[in-house]
């Protein structure tokens, strides 16, 4: 890789992890009441974005559980990956949950990270931001 390219790739990377480090609490978990603030929506909305049971986020057992929280990280690290060309946090999320993807057949992110996709959209937006085509 160039020195470019290795920077872009690094400031991508390091996008998603501020945005997932911005919603950790005291004990390295997820903060699932301050994410779903941050972006106006219920839990059940927020539980249901992330492909969630909508019981579970209620629930302080099945929050913290690692299937959770890797849900919900994957899902910042996604929106987090588009915060800046999106226009911010709720942009961001906009187009994570309607924004189709010409490359995975129409298929939106939220979509794709409910079916446990979430590794092949964070390299389509690396791919994207180094300068690839759709």
């Amino acid at each position: 890789m160039t020195g470019d390219v290795m920077a872009e790739a690094m400031k991508v990377s390091t996008q998603d992890d501020l945005l997932v480090l911005s919603f950790m609490d005291r004990s390295g978990s997820i903060a699932i009441a301050q994410i779903a603030g941050e972006f106006g929506m219920s839990k059940t909305q927020l539980a249901e974005t992330a492909g969630i049971a909508a019981g579970t986020l209620y629930r302080v057992k099945s929050s913290d559980t690692a299937k959770t929280q890797g849900r919900l990280r994957e899902m910042l690290e996604v929106i987090g990956r588009v915060v800046e060309w999106a226009g911010g946090k709720e942009q961001a999320m906009a187009w994570y949950r309607a924004q189709p993807i010409p490359a995975f057949g129409g298929r939106t992110a939220e979509a794709l990270v409910k079916e446990g996709r979430a590794s092949a959209v964070r390299d389509y937006l690396d791919h994207m931001a180094l300068g690839g085509f759709a």
